[in-house]
């Protein structure tokens, strides 16, 4: 079909524009300098586009080959359309029902700020906001439609106006679906057709920010549209909603965090003093042979030890290994043994009980990780070591490709399952893709990685949906370097490239840059008349050594001369930089790459020697 691409950037601080210019020289770009919004950065392409439809893409969204077609048929054969929104997945094959939308309106609003709709899904009195009595696989005529995908007919734009630019994000999309419908015509939801929309990408949709932004834009929504005492009453719901909700995703996203610390730290203290009052009474015949200091001192210090052992040997992190655990229970047994003979004789504990301390942590420790792993999280080290399996599917060409990739990337090896798009052809193919379903039942295969340059997206987003939690799904592009897929509408997900494998990402790194800051800095305070002699700054070397010690900054972080800063992990601003020496402006980002891919503290060791 004629067709013309608009791609407008909102001042990205990586290279998005010049790949696209290099990449698809026909796409007609517009960058901007400045980030004006989603409204008016859609407005700006919207007024200088000609044509009969206009279409609203979101950037991280997968279309398949014909839903433009299928879309535009539509609006063809039903002359009442005004625009339409289509069926929406999530990465791992979810309906997202913001595909359909009824208007928001206060009784909306409360039923869902009190979760009515969660609680009763198929009453329709509760469910007017994401109308979950439709059929996600029919059409329909809806108040609102999502802007990730909203078709739109011109003549229809000229008549109602373009995007309202008094959003800056979330809302936009409400308000001129509502005034569509009140100049006469229907939103439809198309369901012939589907999309993936991965989300997450612009704003966590969990987080504080994102509910507070979203819940103004409804504020705005109210006051524009609604009476007066209508706005009123739906302003005070939406406050009631930002405070329930905030508060509710502040207490869970600490809760999930320190959750794991707190069930250690009250197992293992529960464990001590079981274990003192036992010994007292089996070894001396008194239950108060112990005094009241080893209770109340002995044994919290003890529980403080272990849990700072078990946080250094990698216990809470992401992936939870029962060596990690075994080894941080020794760490501290370890220290606490050393520390014993260093205390007077009055604040000195059992040694038995320290012993038998370490393999009550142990198992106090194993055992909430496998409440929670039946749970649904996940303990590794209970079976047998296995590598990872991905099954790559796509042509001989492109797999080999995509293998090669996949292998230069993974730090650990991995277990590849190549996959036939059609009838498995030769020898090089394990499987076909027909036979994939009942393999991932009887083989664990821990991601699916379609080639879209041989696998269509019609095709990838039934598997998607076929496929749903038994493994994760990832697409990669023709002549991609990058692997993209996200789990969840609430995540970021992951993404492979060369360029973006950083050591300094990883837990363990973060941990032991963290520890070399605060300990260095500490070295270097008690160490303050050396460190006056030898430092070719005097002036500065105490302020800087107890800004790293509270955490205000760190020994190392990345040099700003490099405009392409922003785009490496996030890292508090260094009292050095990875550049040391002189050297040309444009080597600096080299640098900076350099110390994010390949960190090790010994790196920032090195630095802070050199450079003090």
């Amino acid at each position: 079909m004629e067709h013309e691409v608009w791609v407008v950037d909102n001042a990205s601080v990586d290279d998005s524009v010049e790949w696209v210019k290099a990449q698809y020289p026909e796409v007609k770009l517009i960058a901007n300098e400045h980030n004006l919004g989603f409204s008016k950065a859609n407005n700006q392409a919207i007024r200088k586009s000609q044509s009969e439809y206009v279409i609203l893409l979101n950037p991280d969204t997968v279309v398949e080959e014909d839903s433009l077609r299928a879309c535009i048929d539509f609006m063809d054969s039903h002359p009442d359309a005004g625009a339409l929104g289509i069926r929406m997945i999530d990465g791992s094959g979810t309906f997202l029902p913001e595909s359909k939308r009824g208007l928001p309106t206060p009784w909306v609003a409360a039923c869902k700020t009190l979760r009515l709709h969660k609680l009763f899904p198929s009453v329709k009195a509760f469910n007017g906001y994401y109308l979950s009595y439709l059929d996600e696989r029919e059409n329909h005529a809806v108040d609102v439609l999502s802007g990730a995908f909203m078709l739109l007919r011109r003549s229809v734009l000229d008549e109602v106006g373009l995007l309202d630019e008094d959003y800056f994000m979330y809302g936009e999309d409400v308000d001129l679906s509502y005034r569509i419908t009140k100049a006469g015509y229907r939103n439809y939801y198309y369901a012939g057709s589907s999309i993936i929309h991965y989300k997450g990408e612009s704003t966590k949709k969990g987080s504080l920010n994102y509910i507070v932004t979203f819940y103004k834009a409804m504020i705005l929504f109210a006051q524009k549209h609604y009476s007066k005492q209508q706005a009123g009453l739906y302003s005070l719901l939406i406050k009631a909603a930002i405070l329930i909700h905030g508060t509710a995703s502040f207490i869970k996203s600490k809760l999930i965090k320190f959750l794991l610390p707190l069930l250690d730290a009250v197992g293992i203290l529960g464990s001590l003093y079981a274990l003192s009052n036992f010994w007292e009474v089996y070894r001396y015949g008194d239950a108060d042979y112990f005094s009241s200091t080893a209770y109340y001192i002995n044994l919290p210090v003890y529980t403080a030890v272990w849990l700072l052992s078990l946080w250094l040997a990698g216990a809470y992190d992401r992936h939870k290994h029962i060596f990690k655990i075994l080894r941080g229970v020794a760490i501290g047994l370890l220290i606490l043994l050393s520390a014993y003979g260093l205390v007077s004789l009055e604040y000195r504990h059992s040694r038995m009980v320290l012993l038998l301390g370490a393999v009550s942590t142990a198992f106090v420790v194993l055992v909430w990780r496998l409440l929670l792993w039946n749970m649904g999280g996940r303990l590794e080290g209970l079976s047998p070591k296995r590598n990872r399996r991905l099954a790559v599917v796509g042509k001989e060409e492109e797999v080999t490709r995509v293998t090669g990739l996949i292998q230069n990337l993974m730090k650990n090896p991995v277990d590849i399952i190549k996959v036939s798009p059609q009838s498995q052809q030769g020898n090089y193919f394990r499987m076909s893709l027909a036979d994939l379903d009942s393999a991932m039942d009887k083989s664990r295969i821990d991601e699916v990685i379609f080639c879209s340059k041989d696998v269509p997206a019609s095709v990838i987003t039934k598997w998607m949906s076929k496929i749903g939690t038994k493994s994760r799904v990832k697409i990669v592009a023709d002549q991609s370097t990058s692997i993209i897929g996200s789990p969840s509408k609430n995540s970021r997900g992951e993404l492979y490239t060369v360029e973006l494998s950083f050591n300094i990402l990883e837990p363990q790194h973060q941990r032991n840059k963290w520890l070399f800051d605060k300990l260095s800095s500490l070295l270097m305070i008690v160490l303050f008349p050396l460190g006056l002699a030898f430092s070719r700054k005097r002036a500065k070397y105490l302020p800087r050594s107890l800004q790293v010690l509270l955490g205000r900054r760190s020994w190392v972080g990345l040099d700003h001369r490099d405009q392409e800063w922003q785009t490496l992990p996030s890292i508090k601003d260094g009292v050095f930089t990875p550049v040391w020496e002189e050297v040309d402006v444009a080597a600096v980002h080299g640098h900076n790459l350099s110390y994010c891919r390949d960190y090790l503290w010994t790196e920032d060791l090195n630095l802070v020697i050199r450079q003090i």
